[in-house]
């Protein structure tokens, strides 16, 4: 009987993860097709985009929760975590796990919304709370696509400076908001991930579990943590999709000009309630450049978009009390401000 049941455990992995997969490559041609062909929606309107980015978006990022958060699910079960957590608080690494954790961040092609599962893995293992943060921070603001894509459009200076930055940026806010001591301020609900995920690897450990018994646990955490951060995840991207689908380019490059003393902070607030990748906002800051508005207010607000989104904070909420949300977005608001004026002298 149990035979059988690994069986079945095997054929269904096979075919469905397979499946998940070729889904999430082809979502895009099947959201515009199901949006613009069989509701009565076109592209060129208001409704139709913000329509169209909800789905999508929806759907591309509970996919990648479920899929993040089952390989976290086998990582903290295989990987020596804890060996990793003792090294990092007992070795004198000279802030090196900072700059590796940003690294990795910059590396990994999520946005703020997915890096979130690999965030809360990372805490579930123990691993300091500032190197997760470096992650955090890095992860949404740079990715290799969107380097590539700067690197065509803005020329080698522009790409060090904005990749250097958003690295540095995540080492320096990881580091500050670790010595803070913000670990009280994780919700309960991540606490408690903590001390089952502890509880079981210890069980499995003892037991000596084989892999292929202790995957339908794996596979039904990481679809506990889609199912309970869910919510958040539509209420997040609903917000994105409206100002997507409703707020047009000009009402940002109006306000946002090189004569304004107030353009970058205005930029970095505008930016809050948007929602994209960092990939997907290059195009809209070369429209922005190319329309007047200073590279470093772009990049500010690029930074802004993917990194101190209204969705992304929504979604924080699940693992964060409020307090430690307001000061990890009110650290990284100051840094991008900060470098928004950099920019502007050095650009």
């Amino acid at each position: 009987m149990e035979q059988r049941k690994k069986i079945k455990l095997l054929v269904v992995l096979g075919i469905g993860i397979p499946a998940i997969i070729a889904l999430y490559w082809w979502l895009q041609p099947i959201i515009d097709h199901f949006t613009y062909n069989l509701l009565p929606l076109k592209p060129e309107t208001h409704l139709g985009e913000a329509i169209n980015f909800f789905f999508y978006d929806t759907i591309k990022i509970v996919i990648l929760l479920f899929l993040i958060s089952s390989l976290m699910g086998v990582v903290n079960v295989y990987f020596p975590v804890e060996r990793l957590r003792v090294y990092l608080t007992t070795k004198k690494m000279y802030g090196l796990q900072y700059f590796l954790a940003s690294f990795f961040g910059a590396v990994t092609p999520f946005c703020s919304c997915s890096s979130i599962p690999l965030f809360i893995g990372f805490v579930q293992g123990g691993i300091p709370l500032g190197v997760t943060f470096a992650y955090l921070i890095t992860s949404p603001l740079v990715n290799e696509v969107a380097v590539a894509m700067f690197l065509g459009l803005f020329g080698w200076k522009a790409t060090l400076i904005y990749a250097g930055s958003g690295i540095l940026l995540g080492m320096i806010g990881g580091y500050i908001l670790g010595k803070l001591k913000l670990d009280k301020y994780l919700s309960d609900w991540v606490k408690q991930i903590q001390d089952n995920a502890q509880s079981d690897a210890n069980t499995w450990e003892e037991e000596n579990t084989p892999f292929i018994d202790r995957l339908p646990s794996i596979i039904a955490d990481g679809w506990g943590i889609v199912r309970k951060v869910l919510l958040y995840v539509i209420v997040g991207i609903a917000i994105g999709a409206a100002m997507h689908g409703y707020v047009p380019e000009n009402f940002f490059t109006e306000y946002l000009s090189e004569d304004k003393w107030y353009a970058i902070p205005l930029a970095v607030i505008l930016a809050v309630p948007m929602y994209a990748n960092a990939a997907g906002i290059v195009p809209v800051i070369q429209v922005f450049v190319a329309k007047g508005v200073p590279l470093g207010t772009a990049i500010a607000f690029m930074m802004s978009v993917v990194g101190l989104s209204l969705p992304e904070a929504t979604l924080l909420k699940k693992v964060m009390q409020w307090k430690l949300i307001g000061i990890f977005f009110g650290t990284i608001t100051l840094f991008i401000i900060a470098l928004g004026y950099l920019f502007n002298v050095i650009l």
